[in-house]
C-alpha cells in the first residue's frame, strides 16, 4: 500500500484514474488543453464528477515523435497556473508531469503533492531533492538514452534504478509508484526525452507497438513493491494494434472507463479524457 499525494494506491485499495490537464498548447490531444485559469478549473472540477481521482498537470508535451522542449520558466508559469487552480477546483490531489526542478517546484509550492517524470529522476538531477523536499510522492517512469527492446526485464531493472534514485534522494518507499512507459520506447523520434531501443531506422518502425504491447501482457512481472501507473489512454501503439479512428474522434467517455486491469496488477491507470 502507498500513499500518493493522499490517494491510498496498490494492495487491495481500488484502481485509481488519474485526469489529465495540459497547460501546453503543443500536446498531441487537443481535447486535454485548457490554457487559463478558469479553463483548468472547469476541466478539473468536472473531472471529479465524473469519477477522477487524481489531477495530473503539465506544462509541456512529451511525445517522442515532437520537437517540443520549451524554455523552463514558460514551462513552470504553466504548471504554476494549472496546479493553483486545479486545487482551487477540486479536492483531488494534484499530480504534475515534469522533467526538471523549476517546473516541480512551481507547483508544489501551489499544491501539488506528486511529481510524475517521464524519465525516472533522471534528465535533472535537482529535481530529486525538489520532490523530497517538499514530501512529494513521486511517478517514476522507465527510462534510459538507449535500450535494448524495452522488454519487461530491462523495463523492470530501469524502474528498479529510478526507485532506487527516488530512495537516495530521502523519497520514502510508500511514496512511490512505477510506469513502464508505454509509448516512450521508440527506435525513432524528434524529442529529447524517449528512451531509444535497438539500432533506429527502418527496421525499428513499429518495435514500439510490440514492446509495448508485450509491457501488457507482463504487467505482472513489473510489480515488486510498488503501484504500478498504466498510461495507455490514446496511445498510438493501440491505435496500430486495432484501427480506430484518431483520439480527437472517439466519444468522450472511451476512455474514462476504469481499465479491465482492474482485476490485475495496476494500480492506477492515467487517462487523457476530454474536458468538453
Amino acid at each position: 500500500m502507498a500513499r500518493l499525494g493522499g490517494a491510498r494506491a496498490g494492495g487491495a485499495a481500488p484502481v485509481l484514474v488519474m485526469g489529465i490537464i495540459n497547460a501546453s498548447p503543443e500536446s498531441f490531444y487537443g481535447a486535454s488543453v485548457r490554457t487559463t485559469r478558469r479553463a483548468v478549473a472547469a476541466a478539473a472540477a468536472r473531472m471529479q464528477r465524473e469519477g477522477a481521482d487524481i489531477i495530473d498537470v503539465g506544462g509541456m508535451s512529451t511525445a517522442p515523435y515532437l520537437d517540443t522542449m520549451i524554455p523552463e520558466e514558460e514551462e513552470a508559469a504553466r504548471v504554476a497556473m494549472a496546479a493553483e487552480a486545479a486545487r482551487s477546483a477540486t479536492s483531488l490531489p494534484v499530480s504534475v508531469d515534469t522533467c526538471r526542478a523549476a517546473p516541480a517546484e512551481a507547483a508544489l509550492e501551489r499544491g501539488a503533492s506528486i511529481v510524475n517524470d517521464v524519465t525516472g529522476l533522471r534528465y535533472d538531477p535537482g529535481l530529486r531533492g525538489a520532490a523530497a523536499r517538499h514530501g512529494a510522492s513521486v511517478v517514476v517512469c522507465a527510462h534510459a538514452p538507449r535500450a535494448e527492446d524495452g522488454g519487461w526485464r530491462e523495463t523492470r531493472a530501469l524502474l528498479e534504478g529510478s526507485v532506487e534514485i527516488a530512495r537516495d534522494a530521502g523519497v520514502p518507499r510508500s511514496r512511490i509508484a512505477v510506469d513502464p512507459a508505454l509509448g516512450f520506447f521508440r527506435g525513432t523520434g524528434r524529442g529529447r526525452l524517449f528512451t531509444r531501443t535497438g539500432r533506429g531506422g527502418r527496421a525499428a518502425r513499429g518495435s514500439w507497438v510490440r514492446r509495448d504491447l508485450s509491457i501488457i501482457r507482463d504487467l505482472r512481472r513489473l510489480r515488486f513493491g510498488h503501484p504500478v501507473v498504466v498510461s495507455a489512454s490514446a496511445k498510438s501503439f493501440i491505435g496500430a494494434a486495432r484501427p480506430r479512428p484518431p483520439p480527437a474522434a472517439r466519444p468522450a467517455r472511451c476512455r474514462a472507463r476504469r481499465p479491465p486491469s482492474s482485476t490485475g496488477p495496476t494500480s492506477y491507470a492515467r487517462t487523457a479524457w476530454p474536458a468538453r
